[in-house]
């Protein structure tokens, strides 16, 4: 006897199966369970596939678009002004409200676990208690991962480096930090060894906004690899955005892939960021600021795919919907072999949850019951669709359903059909 069956769906490896779950995790994976189930989900021709995971994102920012006012230049460094004036005026309740929010959006996409960056740089740190609520909050439904960014820089404000600490001891997760903010080349390097040593010390992951810029000379991640070895911290580190790599000669990216990837440290690009804010200060040609993905993964190095904002002082769109990121991340990165167009999907799921150090995930037997049923029949489908999801399941529970995107065709001359939006033909 089962709590739920999910049964007839595709895999994302293309196999079919009946999924049984019992007590919030999957206990059972067959080509046909003949069980009862409380509950029973028919997923025959629907692909079916862990829950989507974000590794990037500003919860405490979410869904503020406009306020104080909109970000006229549509820079970064416009941005950062507005959440700077934003951050001091937000209550605690404001904040929890926005993203819990958000949480609700993501969870009827099928995003289950995301890793969100807390502003530590305000004395009040209202930024930390309002994100550590909605942690406890959600935590029945989304595994979510804060990490202690000091929005100003670790040095460039006077209680930077304090604050960084005080967040980690009320509870945040991973150690951030922003190196190509400092007021100086020399402050950025000294704040990743500062910041890693943290880290260290503490038995914590690191994940750094590094080289956040079109400046080819911004070279963070130089730095962050020679610490990261240094400390031992290989595997637990993440280089976030890196977009001065567009910009660097090629000679120099030759030196630099293999020190990364010698130093087991993963990428997170945020391509629907990344592609609105860089490139602000060209002409043409225009750089579009997206890092050298195909390339870093061609080194072995683990890319995953970030959302990074909703609706906030940097991104006026946004649905919380991981398909879109990886969508655009597809067309930026040029990803258009079938293979790479694959690779996409599980830059969404299963390497996002490696890059966070996610727990019991997956479609298989012994973890978390947390699965997405898509009106997709294969993850490329998945990707080109972006299609609704039929039902989310986390942690063994029914928490979304949406209805199939079906058409219902009336043409003159042609019989009445209904047309499914993954069936050719």
């Amino acid at each position: 006897m089962f709590d739920l069956i999910v049964k007839g769906g595709t895999l994302p490896d293309g196999t079919t199966a009946d999924i049984g779950i019992t007590g919030g995790k999957i206990t059972a994976i067959e080509a046909r369970l003949d069980a009862e189930a409380a509950e029973v989900i028919d997923a025959s021709g629907d692909l079916v596939a862990p829950p989507f995971v974000d590794p990037h994102f500003h919860m405490d920012a979410t869904l503020s678009y406009g306020k104080p006012r909109l970000n006229a230049s549509g820079t970064l460094l416009e941005g950062i002004s507005l959440w700077g004036e934003l951050r001091d005026i937000a209550t605690v309740d404001e904040m929890v409200e926005r993203a819990l929010t958000y949480c609700d959006w993501a969870a009827s996409m099928g995003t289950l676990a995301i890793r969100s960056h807390v502003d530590t740089t305000p004395d009040h740190l209202n930024t930390v208690t309002a994100m550590l609520e909605v942690k406890e909050k959600v935590k029945d439904y989304i595994d979510l991962q804060l990490v202690a960014f000091p929005q100003d820089g670790l040095y460039r404000t006077k209680t930077g480096r304090e604050n960084v600490i005080r967040a980690l001891d009320m509870g945040v997760d991973v150690v951030g930090g922003i190196p190509h903010f400092e007021r100086t080349m020399a402050d950025g390097a000294q704040s990743m060894r500062d910041l890693c040593e943290i880290a260290a010390e503490r038995g914590l992951m690191v994940d750094i906004h590094c080289d956040e810029t079109d400046d080819p000379l911004s070279r963070h991640i130089e730095a962050l690899a020679y610490e990261t070895q240094r400390l031992g911290l290989e595997g637990r580190v993440a280089g976030s955005h890196l977009t001065s790599m567009h910009s660097m000669d090629n000679y120099y990216v030759s030196k630099l892939l293999p020190l990364i990837a010698e130093a087991g440290i993963s990428a997170i690009p945020n391509p629907l960021i990344n592609i609105m804010l860089q490139g602000r200060h060209d002409t043409f040609p225009k750089r579009r600021g997206l890092t050298r993905v195909k390339e870093m993964q061609a080194m072995g190095i683990p890319v995953g795919w970030g959302q990074d904002c909703v609706l906030d002082p940097w991104y006026s769109l946004g649905t919380g919907d991981m398909l879109d990121v990886a969508f655009m991340g597809l067309h930026v990165a040029q990803m258009s072999h079938p293979d790479e167009m694959g690779r996409c999907f599980t830059m969404v799921t299963e390497v996002n949850a490696q890059i966070i150090g996610l727990q019991d995930y997956g479609l298989k037997v012994g973890s978390d019951a947390s699965l997405v049923v898509l009106d997709a029949s294969t993850p490329t489908e998945a990707v080109r669709l972006r299609p609704a999801r039929l039902a989310v399941v986390a942690k063994g529970k029914v928490i979304a359903r949406s209805a199939r995107g079906d058409a219902r065709l009336m043409l003159p001359g042609r019989p009445e059909t209904v047309r499914r939006r993954h069936e050719a033909g």
